[in-house]
């Protein structure tokens, strides 16, 4: 190489050595101004007690703008929600739909009798008869969960059905009979959020309690959704107080059985609803089912039966069994979003118990049906977005347990490799399940002004003594930034972890 050449050469790799490090120095002074008053943030007082991680990334460029513990393992909460409904996206597919037949086992005589039994085999759909919107994460008490018991009733009488001489027979088999998550707290079975699991689920596996108060002094006055059921008996140990004064609440499920103690005390002329937990979700099901059958004027012999109390399964493809109905559920894109937006841990947990029936590991022990099965299958997809699957523990698919462990860092990843899915569909159900910031689900409430407003799109996650939000933000020159803010152990209280996981994001949505 003659001189000339050499020192061209040398000056050009000089230049492109000044331009690299001129180009650092500028993203070093970038990250430092956001760095800066997230630190200050983080380090309050009222934190000192408490543990944060953090773990902000620049998704197209891979760049990290801040870190914070982010490899440490976290309580995620309901972020373990963004887990689940990434791998069931990723490995079902847009098009999956949850499915519930209705069969009967028997022969119809010209009079329109029934000679045998009704069965409703589950598919795990949570979203049977639900009162949650997929658009916008709320919920709505006037949607008509019986439609489909009348739907099934109008196919009965179009198979010739007048009157039902057997039983109505709930199959929940698709899924074990594991009633609740793993170290999930006895004391929250009364609440919605702690629905029972099972392969038939309906009306969200609870009751809609109303409590009206009437006259000071007098007991309020007890009604219950669907159709006042007696599936539950409700003790009404409430008391009306004087107009103004302070509502208490009081609600307990017995354990193990459907009798509800309300203790609510009501101002008169006020009114309070609560949803409240059933036992057994099969039982409820075909115990409901068979009194909308009634009052669609179907006559029902027989009994609600749990498939479990059979000597002999049924064998649905065998003679005499006949299918006369099915349901399919909405798309899994609106069941995603059903999971994100008002983070529902029952339909959570049952889309990771149904992704390992539908996809089953080889060679694995575990029971296809079960959560386990679930999450094993799941860490494909973990593993394909370079998550770390050897130190990720996950227990259920809420994150209602306090065993599922996860980290910052994990969850960005898998954030980014949802954003850039090679499959759009896939991409964009993904991030249109997820609230948005000061508008829908549950961040309807939190930064409804600024540059996050609107812009934000993330996951909550609350349990006591852990806060979690994760997803996607767009700075302020267009970039796409993942980010997952995790908190545990503080006892400041939620509000002020709140407030300071929107003042980070409204600090990165502001960012450039």
């Amino acid at each position: 190489m003659g001189v000339k050449r050499l020192v061209i050469l040398l000056l050009l790799c000089s230049a492109a050595s000044y331009v690299t490090a001129a180009h650092a120095q500028q993203e070093s002074e970038g990250v430092r101004r956001l760095r800066n008053p997230i630190d200050r943030l983080l380090d309050a007082e009222p934190f000192k007690n408490g543990f944060w991680g953090v773990h902000i990334v620049d998704i197209e460029s891979g760049r990290v703008l801040y870190t914070r513990n982010a490899a440490k393992s976290f309580v995620p909460a309901s972020n373990a929600k963004l887990y689940t409904t990434a791998a069931a996206l990723d490995l079902l597919g847009p098009d999956y739909r949850f499915e519930t037949r209705l069969y009967i086992d028997g022969t119809v005589d010209e009079e329109g009798v029934l000679d045998g039994n009704v069965i409703v085999r589950g598919g795990a759909d949570p979203t049977l008869g639900g009162h949650y919107l997929s658009d916008s994460g709320g919920w709505d008490e006037d949607i008509d969960a019986l439609g489909i018991f009348r739907d099934w009733a109008d196919s009965l009488r179009a198979a010739g059905i007048r009157r039902i001489t057997g039983d109505l027979i709930g199959d929940d088999d698709v899924i074990d009979d594991v009633p609740l998550g793993v170290n999930w707290s006895w004391d929250d079975e009364t609440w919605y959020y702690s629905a029972q699991l099972g392969g038939l689920a309906f009306h969200d596996n609870v009751i809609h309690l109303y409590v009206d108060g009437r006259t000071p002094g007098m007991p309020a006055k007890l009604t219950w959704e669907p159709l006042n059921t007696d599936y539950v008996q409700v003790i009404n140990r409430t008391l009306t107080t004087e107009p103004g004064t302070a509502l208490r609440e009081g609600y307990r499920r017995q354990r193990g059985t459907n009798t509800i103690e309300v203790t609510t005390h009501v101002p008169a002329g006020a009114n309070e609803i609560e949803e409240i937990t059933i036992e057994n979700p099969t039982g409820y099901t075909v115990y409901v089912l068979r009194e909308a059958l009634l009052e669609a004027g179907i006559a029902v012999a027989g009994d609600p039966v749990d498939v479990d109390a059979l000597s002999i399964k049924p064998a649905y493809e065998t003679p005499p069994y006949r299918r006369v109905a099915i349901h399919r559920s909405a798309p899994l894109p609106e069941v995603a979003s059903l999971i994100n937006k008002p983070s529902q841990n029952l339909y959570a947990d049952l889309l990771m118990k149904m992704l390992g029936v539908a996809l089953p590991q080889e060679d694995s022990d575990l029971d296809p049906g079960s959560a386990a099965m679930g999450i094993e299958t799941a860490m494909g997809t973990f593993a394909r977005a370079d998550v770390d699957t050897s130190v990720i523990r996950l227990v259920d698919g809420s994150g209602l347990s306090r065993l599922n462990l996860v980290a910052p860092e994990m969850t960005t990843t898998l954030l980014s490799f949802m954003w850039t899915h090679p499959d759009t569909r896939v991409r964009d159900a993904f991030y249109d399940s997820l609230p948005v910031a000061g508008e829908n689900g549950s961040l309807k409430h939190r930064m409804r002004q600024g540059f996050a407003a609107g812009n934000m799109r993330g996951k909550t996650g609350t349990l006591t003594f852990a806060s979690s939000l994760s997803g996607y933000v767009r700075a302020n020159d267009g970039r796409m930034l993942a980010f997952s803010i995790m908190s545990n152990h503080h006892t400041s209280g939620s509000n002020d972890i709140r407030r300071t996981q929107d003042a980070i994001v409204e600090l990165l949505a502001g960012f450039e």
